[in-house]
């Protein structure tokens, strides 16, 4: 029972940040229905779920959209919605006849969420793109990475996760609060292009106030310092330093037997971030990874191993906070905010393709027994 507990999405399927945004809605206890492609149906087995965990949480409906019944089903289920979340191109869903002229034609109070790279407007609109395009044009990816190389990108996660599914949950989330006081719904615009940008608001107050350069690679919070840098340790793995504030140094320089070098006393000092970057470094490869981390551990010198992805799942500060869960045989993220008293969880595990289709039809009062048979026999549902 978690804090959207009542509240009715519908996802018109799609990749990456829209699939996203709906698992973390569904997380958070809301009823999210998936509508898939009524060709995507394969029989899955449900006692074998599939392995995209990222599509956990909801039933799934499949229905041909290209039918005019299919479209019709979709506009009933709306009816009863609070949201509908699709992530086509601008202008395919009015095209589909499920754009938010038509939704909100039956319901006046839904939340329209809208997720796409470039935004719904603009001279980009209509072109293709990727998570790594969204955020070369947002500042973000020109900002990652060593100094005299190539931008590094951060895997997908400032633009489709962070900057773009997450922003689309908070989007909805706003929205339906909104709509809950004022009786209308609305549209929301959610691109990659604006979240990322969002997400670089702290560099950009740096730079206004002259702590930080357009030429990555040489800024504080770039690995430009010495004292926020990853390190590489005499077993091949890694170290992350982030030992900013001048007490929190005090005790790396201590825990690294460097305290009292007159040197390393030049924290600030950029012109010797260089040098120290390589005498640390040379003290840090005499030990392994894990021989640091149980130097640092319980300190305050703000360094941290670097785990693998599996690692993770077994850290004892992961394991005791239960930041991962097993759920149908997958290990994975936890849902998360936590809060106190409308604990989040995850509801169900990823559906095959339309295997809730009748089921759900039923639920949400869109059609009876005899709806539902002539329904598939004209082929709007499969």
């Amino acid at each position: 029972m978690g804090p959207l507990s009542g509240v009715r999405v519908v996802e018109i399927a799609g990749i990456g940040p829209g699939p996203f945004a709906a698992m973390m809605l569904a997380d958070m206890g809301a009823d999210v229905i998936r509508v898939d492609r009524a060709g995507a149906v394969y029989g899955g087995d449900p006692s074998t779920p599939p392995k995209d965990v990222m599509n956990r949480g909801r039933r799934s409906i499949a229905v041909d959209l290209k039918n005019p019944e299919g479209v019709e089903t979709v506009l009933k289920l709306v009816e009863n919605a609070d949201a509908l979340i699709e992530g086509f191109r601008p202008g395919v869903t009015e095209r589909l006849g499920i754009g938010p002229d038509d939704c909100l034609a039956r319901n006046p109070k839904l939340v329209y969420g809208r997720m796409t790279g470039w935004g719904q407007d603009g001279p980009m609109a209509q072109m293709a793109g990727h998570d790594m395009n969204y955020i070369a044009i947002a500042g973000a990816l020109g900002a990652i990475g060593r100094p005299d190389e190539r931008p590094q990108p951060p895997l997908n996660l400032v633009g489709d996760f962070g900057g773009g599914g997450m922003l689309l949950a908070f989007g909805i989330a706003c929205g339906i609060i909104e709509a809950r006081m004022s009786g209308k719904g609305q549209v929301v615009d959610a691109a990659m292009v604006d979240g990322t940008a969002i997400l670089t608001t702290f560099m950009h107050g740096f730079m206004a106030m002259g702590l930080w350069t357009d030429e990555r690679g040489v800024n504080m919070l770039d690995t430009g310092a010495h004292y926020y840098e990853v390190y590489e340790c005499s077993d091949g793995k890694f170290l992350s330093v982030g030992a900013i504030e001048p007490q929190f140094y005090a005790e790396l320089l201590e825990k690294t037997g460097l305290a009292g070098d007159a040197d390393f006393a030049k924290q600030n000092d950029r012109s010797m971030w260089p040098i120290l970057k390589e005498r640390l470094a040379a003290v840090i490869i005499e030990k392994t990874r894990d021989e640091w981390a149980a130097i640092f551990e319980g300190s305050d010198a703000c360094v941290a191993p670097i785990l693998s992805l599996g690692e993770a799942t077994t850290n004892a500060h992961m394991v005791q906070r239960k930041a991962f869960v097993e759920n149908a045989g997958v290990v994975q993220p936890a849902p998360a905010p936590r809060f106190s008293r409308t604990s989040a969880e995850i509801q169900r595990p990823p559906s095959h393709p339309g295997q809730h289709t009748d089921e759900v039809l039923a639920e949400w009062g869109v059609a009876d027994a005899a709806a539902l048979t002539t329904l598939r026999a004209v082929g709007a549902i499969a």
